[in-house]
């Protein structure tokens, strides 16, 4: 009854103005529920849901589902055992998972040596109740290399096989699911030992005047390298500090000492799926680096090259040149080399000079190729001489500025930018009649939100041509699709100021083209954001949230501008 006397009283001249505005709200967020139903249903459903098919690739490496809850710290009520205590490659393992005293619903298995997050092996199953899954770790595929659930099913006992790789000790690690807030990880078996030492490659060859090293087998020398002379007689640069790569396999490591003006000795270590690699660069930004590089080649035996990097491009090969006294090995995952250099650190594309910055990349390769690395590099704080004795360490974190980039851009167009964006189309209504110093009290909030989004895209515009000292070549699109956005950012205010009247008869045309050029910034930026994380299949769980943002910008795009020619 009361809608019945509502609804025609609102189109009625002498209708007070306050149900007059309030009408023009209601008419313009009805057609917007149903959007915003899907928007926050879309944004949160993926957590929500979980990952009841089994289908948790995206944890293998951290094996911690996403559910919301921490890990239980009491014993696990479940075990695993393998039926032998030793093995050889080409041995099938027979590894069982049981419930002591509660079923559980899911499961993740991998077998994994020690201090490693690298899946080892095949599992062979013909359980309905479970699945084989591939897993991505650094950038490389791991083939059937995990075993997970295929549903809910309570399940008490899981029988799989393993098929044994050509790795040193092993043991299964497993996370069981009981229910979704209680789950326990780090689970894992007996160690089951190698019985035959592992065949590892080691290359001792004369320098040669080509791209790459060839290679003839010798013996293992893993344990060669050491940081205990780091600062006394050799320049290291280690991450994490302090570590030693003698007895971490975790420790990225580089050395360099000199051998009395005969050149340079260096070694590289690290634990890699295809390669590892030490750049030298005059600045803190990827591009226009000297690389020595010490990877798997198409028969993946390891071997030493040397390359000029040009940014997210594939570096390009150099001659070898005056390079002597290579050895290298590969021993469960840590690739080593080891080789004197008398060549200078750079190429002819720069001025030869002692001072550089140095990265430490790693990843994986694919027929003799280095791939793009799935992690920032190790960077060094600052300038140093390899030639000098002295011990220094980096972060893979990005630059400081970089950081604040992107922070100021976020904060800019997922929401200043979008909040004002949102104000302008569908709250005019708001405050009626009433205004602000002569403005409607839309205007007044849209203005201010504006104007500090186009502040936030200059300032982060300026830091990050100061970080990169110039046009950044190797970043692809994104400082292209940047000054785009840039260019528009700034003709919206200047574009608001010249606006005709309200009454005026080319009012219309004002009115479309800020609304083109606006929604024409928004998934520009939205791509930018996208962009700067480099979203591929090895995606994290972060920048896929990052990679929502974007598609949740591009489609109220969208429907805003239907939205919109709807109500004009």
């Amino acid at each position: 009854e009361k809608n019945e006397w509502v609804e025609p009283a609102l189109h009625k001249s002498d209708t007070p103005g306050c149900l007059r505005h309030c009408s023009c709200l209601l008419d313009k967020m009805k057609g917007q529920t149903c959007f915003l139903v899907a928007f926050f249903t879309a944004t949160f459903l993926v957590d929500v849901l979980g990952y009841s098919n089994g289908k948790v690739n995206v944890a293998c490496e951290s094996m911690v589902p996403n559910h919301g809850s921490d890990p239980q710290s009491s014993v696990a009520p479940y075990t695993i055992t393998a039926n032998t205590s030793t093995f050889n490659p080409g041995d099938i393992i027979q590894v069982t998972l049981d419930a002591n005293s509660v079923p559980f619903q899911g499961v993740l298995l991998e077998a994994r040596t020690q201090s490693s997050t690298i899946p080892r092996g095949t599992f062979r199953t013909t359980n309905s109740l479970v699945q084989l899954l591939t897993c991505n770790v650094g950038g490389t595929s791991y083939p059937e290399s995990a075993v997970s659930h295929s549903s809910e099913t309570e399940k008490t006992q899981i029988v799989v096989n393993w098929i044994a790789p050509d790795v040193g000790n092993i043991e299964f690690r497993a996370t069981f699911v009981q229910t979704r807030p209680m789950f326990w990880t780090g689970v894992t078996s007996r160690i089951i030992q190698r019985s035959g030492p592992t065949v590892v490659p080691q290359i001792t060859t004369s320098s040669r005047s080509q791209g790459s090293s060839s290679m003839s087998a010798a013996g293992s020398n893993v344990d060669a390298f050491s940081s205990d002379a780091c600062g006394s007689t050799k320049f290291c640069f280690i991450n994490p500090a302090q570590c030693n790569p003698a007895t971490d396999g975790n420790c990225f490591f580089m050395s360099s000492t000199p051998l009395n003006n005969q050149g340079l000795l260096f070694e590289m270590s690290g634990m890699a799926s295809g390669y590892i690699a030490i750049g030298f660069s005059d600045d803190q930004t990827m591009g226009n680096d000297d690389v020595y590089i010490c990877g798997m080649d198409v028969s993946r035996r390891i071997q030493v090259s040397r390359a000029y990097s040009t940014g997210r491009s594939r570096p390009v090969s150099r001659m070898l040149g005056q390079v002597s006294n290579i050895t290298v090995a590969n021993n469960n995952g840590v690739i080593q080399c080891s080789f004197v250099t008398r060549n200078n650190i750079s190429t002819a594309q720069r001025a030869a000079n002692n001072m550089h910055y140095l990265f430490f990349a790693f990843g994986s390769s694919s027929g003799g190729l280095i791939n793009i690395h799935q992690r920032t590099p190790f960077i060094s704080s600052e300038k140093v001489d390899v030639g000098a004795v002295q011990s220094t360490s980096g972060s893979s974190g990005r630059p400081i500025l970089i950081k604040a980039h992107g922070a100021l851009m976020l904060i800019a167009w997922m929401t200043t930018g979008t909040i004002g964006m949102l104000i302008a189309q569908y709250f005019k209504c708001i405050g009626g009649e009433r205004k602000i110093l002569g403005k409607a009290w839309w205007f007044q909030l849209h203005f201010p939100l504006m104007t500090l989004t186009v502040a936030l895209t200059i300032i982060g515009f300026v830091l990050v041509f100061v970080q990169v000292k110039g046009w950044s070549y190797s970043a692809g699109s994104h400082p292209v699709l940047g000054c785009v956005v840039m260019g528009l950012a700034l003709i919206q205010p200047f574009v608001a100021i010249f606006r005709p009247s309200p009454d005026h008869k080319r009012r219309w045309i004002f009115k479309y083209f800020h609304a083109i050029v606006a929604y024409a910034i928004r998934p520009l930026a939205g791509t930018l954001l996208f962009n700067m994380q480099n979203i591929n299949s090895h995606t994290s769980r972060t920048e896929m949230r990052i990679f929502k943002c974007y598609l949740h910008t591009l489609r109220f795009s969208v429907l805003s501008f239907f939205a919109c020619f709807h109500h004009m």
